[in-house]
């Protein structure tokens, strides 16, 4: 490549990789300041809303729980708040959270590193709420025994997941194909818990199998399908009011 041509490439836009992809050993956790999130992750969390009572109640009573509604609602917090409770108190062996390796229509292949350095960015989500409840340096040791699994859903084919809680966050860009195999990986004594937002699927019209999904186990006793709406977000004000009308 010529030297002209490389000028060109670099002063691309398109070409401008983010810190978080060309630093290859940034790490989510790493974004601690002064100690402060390691401070202040002892705090107790309580529900919010009717709907989040539920959500916690459902968690607590059933072995799967779906948690389908809108951003803000706390789904995913929640979820990881009662993984993190059933870790302390040594009713399971482990937690594992799992996420589709996809985000608005982009692709993992071109950026560097292996999959755990491409999914990091992906997975800030999990990772922040795993923070608040444990501290970042306790996470990352359970990250690396083994204890705490933070993995894209492809890697979850042919497991059985016996002693854990599971975690499938935004469940919306899975497929029916993909939700049935994840929701068949439930072991003995394990809780999974399934969230996601079918208005805010990245896949194609018609392809996002979550809809579907809770449609259908809605009408089983032994599973749990709760249903979160406007009156549940719990971010700032105008999130509730956009949502409304987007």
């Amino acid at each position: 490549m010529s030297r002209k041509a490389r000028k060109n490439r670099k002063s691309d836009p398109s070409n401008v990789i983010h810190p978080a992809f060309e630093d290859r050993s940034w790490h989510p956790l790493d974004e601690e300041i002064d100690g402060r999130r390691d401070q202040r992750y002892m705090r107790n969390v309580k529900p919010r809303s009717e709907g989040q009572q539920r959500l916690m109640e459902a968690i607590d009573e059933y072995s799967l729980t779906l948690a389908i509604g809108p951003a803000g609602t706390g789904k995913t917090y929640l979820a990881i708040t009662s993984a993190v409770e059933a870790l302390e108190k040594g009713e399971i062996e482990r937690i594992i959270l799992s996420r589709p390796a996809m985000e608005a229509g982009e692709s993992l292949g071109y950026l560097p590193g292996d999959m755990h350095e491409k999914m990091a960015p992906y997975l800030r989500p999990l990772y922040d709420a795993l923070g608040d409840r444990m501290g970042g340096k306790r996470v990352r040791q359970l990250i690396e025994d083994g204890t705490i699994e933070i993995a894209p859903v492809g890697f979850m084919r042919g497991r059985t997941l016996n002693n854990a809680f599971v975690v499938i966050d935004e469940a919306q860009n899975c497929t029916y194909g993909q939700l049935k195999m994840l929701m068949s990986r439930l072991g003995w004594h394990s809780t999974m818990v399934v969230t996601g937002d079918p208005d805010q699927s990245d896949l194609l019209e018609g392809i996002s199998g979550l809809s579907t999904i809770a449609d259908r186990l809605e009408a089983l006793e032994n599973i749990a399908v709760i249903r979160l709406g406007q009156g549940d977000i719990v971010r700032h004000p105008l999130v509730a009011e956009m949502l409304e009308v987007l």
